[in-house]
């Protein structure tokens, strides 16, 4: 089965940015691929509990949808969400203030992870 990792590290600040790393992850767990996203630099405020419902993605039509739509489809397809620990340090975060379905790892899990996905995506 192929890898694919994603790095998400835009946040709340950048919700045109938000939805694509889920979506697209979300599209390759749909093509029987084994897929995680990894949050850092501003990415872990995207999981904060109640911010992505809050979070409008915006469309060409004016309007748009929550993210939490986008992750919990993600989730449910079986992606993988990683958050880095460092990262959440630096917004003031803790692993009880993040939805459920997020793991915390560190560099080295994350470069494990890296070296084998098959390809690594940053957005």
């Amino acid at each position: 089965m192929s890898r694919l990792l994603y790095v998400h590290t835009g946040g709340v600040g950048t919700p045109e940015r938000s939805a694509t790393p889920i979506y697209l992850a979300t599209t390759a767990a749909a093509m029987d691929v084994e897929v995680g996203i990894y949050f850092t630099v501003n990415g872990p405020t995207l999981l904060k509990k109640g911010v992505a419902e809050s979070l409008i993605v915006p469309k060409y039509d004016g309007h748009g949808a929550p993210l939490r739509r986008f992750i919990d489809q993600a989730l449910d397809m079986g992606v993988k969400f990683y958050v880095c620990q460092p990262s959440l340090d630096l917004h003031g975060l803790t692993q009880e203030d993040l939805i459920d379905g997020v793991q915390m790892i560190g560099g080295a899990a994350f470069n494990d992870m890296a070296l084998e996905a098959d390809q690594v995506i940053c957005f």
